[in-house]
């Protein structure tokens, strides 16, 4: 049996070695140079793969995702009807997720963009911020990164509230759900933070529509995907003074062009899409563990639902 590892970022050596290690009775091949034998392979870990790459394997038992999103393979034409997709959820995906969520929340919350402009200007002054009990923090998205994030901010004592598209229930956070539960949600959060998995009905969801039912003042921090905001309506409400800020881990492209105006506005933060990166050393347990579920005739997990797109 074969285990086929797809990447674009250049990493699959590294993936080879630590799947041989732990998968000694499989061959693991690298694509494109290895795949001699598409009948042999299995299993494949992919990350943005060619369309028409799984389909090409007539044996495939199980699709994995080199990362906690799986629209780069669901928007495959070709994609394999019948095969399991595995979403990665392992705890280095969440660990980096909460560093960085907390990060932007508390870099909104204490000022920090107003203490670098005045070390610029040599001034020395207080900016009045709250307690953390008086910041209201909104977060878009219930699934497992977004119910660790939550629970960690909330943790800080913070006034968290999260949204999903059905109920959900997260200890010391309140949750909130549906249409009129998203409207709810967003007029109380002073610091909004997007976690959702993009599918059709969340994609353009920070738009002005939405953006401007947050409290004026309000900060934006999307972790999830570029296509979930309408960078437009962002940046015409951070000039109108409705927005104060926004941290944008993800952009719409990606690499976001040097001549983009985000990178030069004064209230926004870009960075490379580095949240919550994967870690071949503690993923490759959990993908492991799922391949001995499925020789074991048991079911790997978390499976995609693909009518839901997560």
């Amino acid at each position: 049996m074969s285990f086929l590892v797809q990447s674009i970022d250049g990493d699959a050596e590294q993936w080879r070695s630590l799947l041989h290690a732990a998968l000694p009775d499989h061959t693991i091949r690298v694509y494109p140079d290895d795949l001699d034998d598409p009948a042999s392979v299995r299993h494949a870990l992919v990350w943005q793969p060619p369309a028409g790459l799984l389909a090409s394997l007539p044996n495939l038992e199980a699709i994995f995702s080199m990362g906690a999103g799986v629209d780069h393979i669901l928007r495959d034409p070709e994609l394999p009807a019948d095969v399991p997709i595995v979403r990665l959820a392992d705890a280095g995906l969440r660990q980096g997720m909460v560093e960085y969520v907390t990060l932007a929340v508390l870099r909104h919350h204490r000022a920090l963009r107003g203490y670098i402009e005045q070390q610029a200007q040599r001034r020395w002054a207080e900016i009045p911020v709250p307690l953390a009990g008086g910041r209201r923090v909104g977060i878009l998205g219930l699934g497992e990164l977004g119910q660790a994030c939550a629970t960690a901010l909330a943790g800080l004592g913070f006034d968290v509230a999260g949204w999903a598209r059905t109920p959900k229930q997260v200890p010391g956070v309140t949750t909130h759900a549906g249409t009129d539960g998203l409207e709810t949600l967003l007029a109380r959060s002073d610091i909004l933070v997007c976690l959702l998995p993009l599918t059709d009905a969340t994609r353009g969801i920070l738009n002005r529509t939405t953006l401007e039912k947050l409290p004026p003042g309000a900060c934006v921090v999307n972790v999830a995907r570029g296509q979930h905001l309408v960078q437009p309506d962002l940046l015409a409400l951070l000039d109108s003074g409705h927005l104060a800020g926004a941290t944008l881990d993800v952009t719409d492209p990606e690499p976001l062009p040097a001549a983009d105006p985000l990178w030069a506005h004064p209230r926004v933060l870009v960075t490379p899409h580095v949240a919550a990166p994967t870690k071949p050393e503690s993923a490759v347990p959990e993908i492991a563990g799922n391949v001995r579920r499925l020789a074991r005739g048991e079911p790997p997990a978390p499976i995609v639902n693909r009518n839901t797109g997560y």
